[in-house]
């Protein structure tokens, strides 16, 4: 295990202590503005302003995932229903994530499917794309299996995600190529075993690029969903030398980071979207970015430290 990774396990390691957690819940709160536009539809709106300001797009999200109840289901499903609507009205490029387990998916995978259902024929009338997350290694199947029966239901404004540390994920994407899927190519937030997960950084790296390159040769419009500039250059160095257009992919980065990038590229004129997370429910998305960067343990512990 490489140190990217040691440091990685460590972490998401540590947001699992319930002391820390309850520290960061009433004390990071600053930290956490970093990354989540805040706790309701209205903030993140107003940030979707902010945004498409510098020329980048938004991909609302509201946080929560693994609900226990079909009851919260619902709920989750209420709100991101109101969240499709209320974007509907704002004359910008509309596009939604969400997880499965918000939906039930731990659940049943029919509720999951149902709910899901429901969601994308309100996407449909507000022309929202709606993008469904990929969660740690034992919801992959489940939410693949969803996704394909959304597609072959005759929904086509909704995406899927693919996680470059998985070992499994060349094979998913070569079993996906039939549906002509929008895919979106991430490295992967969880913490996952060795034995279902590449652990060296130098091997994520070299997936993503194998996966979002055959995404692009089969010709599936491609989220590159990454802020490491290596990736990012290669990707345009490669796309340019190919002939393929920026009208067939666009650069998706995470809200707050690498802002200037974000303009830059937008400017250059790449589709850029940032993912802009909101809601009460920030904790595990947060451990997950603390997770990604040792710079943003520090910042974290600054936090704290003033309130």
């Amino acid at each position: 295990m490489d140190l990217n990774q040691s440091y990685r396990s460590f972490v998401l390691a540590i947001a699992q202590n319930e002391t820390f957690k309850k520290l960061v819940m009433t004390r990071g709160k600053n930290f956490a503005r970093r990354f989540v536009a805040g706790d309701t539809l209205e903030q993140a709106l107003a940030a979707v302003e902010g945004l498409e300001q510098d020329g980048v797009h938004a991909i609302l999200d509201l946080l929560g995932e693994m609900v226990t109840s079909e009851a919260q289901s619902r709920e989750f499903q209420a709100e991101i229903v109101r969240l499709v609507r209320a974007f509907g009205t704002r004359p910008y490029p509309r596009y939604v994530a969400l997880k499965l387990t918000q939906l039930g998916l731990d659940l049943s995978e029919d509720l999951a499917f149902s709910l899901m259902t429901e969601i994308l024929i309100e996407a449909r009338k507000a022309d929202c794309f709606v993008r469904i997350d990929m969660e740690d290694s034992p919801r992959v199947d489940a939410t693949l299996r969803v996704y394909r029966r959304l597609r072959e239901g005759g929904f086509d404004n909704t995406g899927v995600v693919l996680q470059s540390y998985l070992k499994r994920t060349e094979r998913d994407l070569e079993e996906l190529l039939p549906l002509k899927p929008a895919v979106r190519i991430v490295k992967g937030a969880y913490k996952e075993p060795a034995e279902v997960a590449f652990q060296d950084k130098r091997i994520i790296d070299s997936q993503y690029l194998l996966l979002a390159k055959k995404a692009l040769e089969h010709g599936l419009y491609t989220a590159v969903a990454t802020h490491d500039p290596r990736i990012i250059e290669e990707m345009k160095r490669w796309t340019a030398e190919r002939g393929i257009g920026k009208e067939g992919f666009e650069f998706q980065l995470l809200y707050g980071v690498r802002r200037d990038e974000q303009k830059k590229l937008a400017a250059e004129g790449y589709t850029v979207r940032a993912y802009v997370p909101y809601g009460t429910d920030w904790y595990p998305y947060l451990s997950r970015r603390i997770a990604e960067r040792p710079e943003n343990l520090v910042f974290v512990a600054r936090s704290l430290v003033q309130g």
